[in-house]
């Protein structure tokens, strides 16, 4: 008797347990009583709580000074391109405004959207190479990488390019900004040309005391970084022995972080542009561009796909792809969304819409990440404050900008290229072994020297493999 006893009171506590989860279960979706599920609204409102968080400021002006990062590479470009070949700069600036509004807002992080550089230097150094060509080049380059991420082959792709590539590419991306910089500075440019003329005068509202001056400005607000707060934050021993000036340097690095420095690099740079061509200001229209349907012949898809998707396809698969999501890693642990696949659509679906209607190529580039970085750019609002105000310069005054920006210091558009690919150049330094280093550098080299980040992919991927193979038949690790 005892036995059914215990399974009497089991069974009772079972119909109890039952009942209590038939009380508390929600109502379903599906009962027209019910209405929608808590968990439906769990996860719309928790959709939208990570999409504000992702364009929250860490800093407001720390995020709108990162987003002047980035303009060293872009207004060059651009310029050049609507001067030489009738790029319309309006349209450019209305498409790339919503494209980084929307990478903003998806990534979190201060994901750059850049000219298509390749592309843009096949255009530059080839008269025929006009704007159908250009746009063919485009939406070629961003059908492949689009299609490689739809695939998901691009998964494949980053998964088996190993670290010391990727580093030796972005070396390589670095000192290559790095070295134009130099030349921003240090001599007159003809960006409807794209050619450096003679020496850069000392004096003058683009002088290189004006560049020397921002070039000290930006290190003494900005450093070499903030590798401190990379680390967490922590104090040296110094420090701690002495609370007070620990505490005056907390509150000296809190009001240098304070200061918009490339944010001033611009306004100044604007301001000059006005004071060397006053009739300028007078010459501006206000409204947008009118936008029309590029027209491509069958031969401008040939020479788009020869001359430009061709040498653009492995830099844009390499760094704007492999590289920017490496380092997005680095920078940013703690943001998943920014994975090879989303990567490759979002570069992809931009240009496959705006080429189109005559926007230049963009893809997103490591350099434009480091350089925003450099100047503060933490979140996604950074480079959706620049998109708003690309949107709105772009819908306001449309190509008559063109008339103040052609005018813009070129020194002072030298020295943000300049910091931004030091950024990039850094970002190297974590290679710990001398035969990550070697395949590192030889990269780098190789890219730098032979034009072709491709070139040096191949010869890095044959030394790395190479390397493991002999450090597999000896029977040790690779090192």
């Amino acid at each position: 008797m005892g036995p059914n006893v215990y399974k009497m009171r089991s069974a009772e506590k079972e119909s109890r347990g039952a009942m209590a989860t038939t009380e508390m279960k929600p109502a379903d979706a599906s009962d027209p009583e019910g209405g929608q599920s808590p968990p439906t609204r769990s996860r719309s409102s928790s959709t939208l709580e990570r999409l504000r968080q992702n364009l929250a400021f860490r800093s407001v002006w720390s995020e709108l000074n990162g987003a002047m990062g980035d303009l060293g590479t872009y207004i060059p470009i651009v310029l050049s391109l609507a001067l030489s070949r009738h790029l319309d700069l309006g349209t450019t600036l209305t498409f790339t405004g919503i494209y980084n509004a929307i990478t903003g807002l998806i990534y979190g992080v201060p994901m750059p959207v850049q000219p298509m550089k390749s592309i843009a230097a096949a255009a530059l150094s080839d008269p025929s190479f006009a704007i159908p060509e250009i746009m063919a080049a485009g939406i070629l380059t961003s059908g492949f990488v689009f299609f490689l991420g739809v695939t998901r082959l691009m998964k494949l792709v980053y998964w088996i390019v190993p670290l010391p590539v990727v580093r030796g590419i972005q070396l390589a991306q670095g000192l290559n900004f790095a070295m134009a910089a130099v030349k921003y500075i240090r001599y007159e440019q003809d960006l409807g040309k794209a050619k450096s003329m003679g020496r850069r005068p000392w004096l003058g509202l683009d002088g290189l005391v004006l560049a020397i001056a921002a070039i000290c400005f930006i290190l003494l607000v900005n450093g070499a970084g903030d590798d401190q707060a990379r680390q967490g934050g922590t104090g040296s021993q110094e420090e701690e022995d002495h609370p007070e000036d620990g505490r005056r340097g907390e509150k000296i690095r809190k009001f240098l972080g304070l200061i918009p420095s490339a944010v001033i690099v611009l306004v100044l740079g604007v301001a000059f542009a006005v004071a060397r061509h006053p009739a300028a200001v007078r010459e501006l229209r206000l409204g947008p561009s009118r936008m029309r349907v590029v027209r491509i012949s069958r031969e401008a898809w040939k020479q788009g796909f020869v001359k430009g998707a061709v040498p653009q396809i492995p830099l844009s698969v390499l760094n704007s792809v492999v590289a920017v999501c490496k380092l997005t890693r680095d920078l940013f642990p703690e943001k998943k969304a920014a994975t090879a696949t989303s990567v490759s659509m979002t570069m992809g679906a931009m240009n496959l819409v705006g080429c189109w209607f005559g926007a230049m190529p963009c893809c997103h580039g490591a350099g434009g990440l480091a350089g925003q970085y450099k100047f503060g750019g933490r979140s996604g609002g950074c480079v959706a404050a620049l998109g708003a105000l690309k949107l709105v310069l772009g819908l306001a005054l449309g190509a008559s900008l063109l008339r103040v920006l052609v005018q813009f210091p070129t020194g002072l558009l030298g020295v943000l290229l300049l910091f931004a690919g030091i950024e990039l150049a850094i970002a190297a330094r974590d290679m710990s072994t001398k035969a990550e280093a070697f395949v590192m550098l030889l990269c780098a080299a190789v890219s730098l020297v032979g034009s072709s980040a491709a070139l040096g992919f191949l010869c890095a991927m044959i030394a790395h493999g190479l390397l493991m193979l002999r450090a597999w038949i000896m029977g040790v690790r690779l090192r």
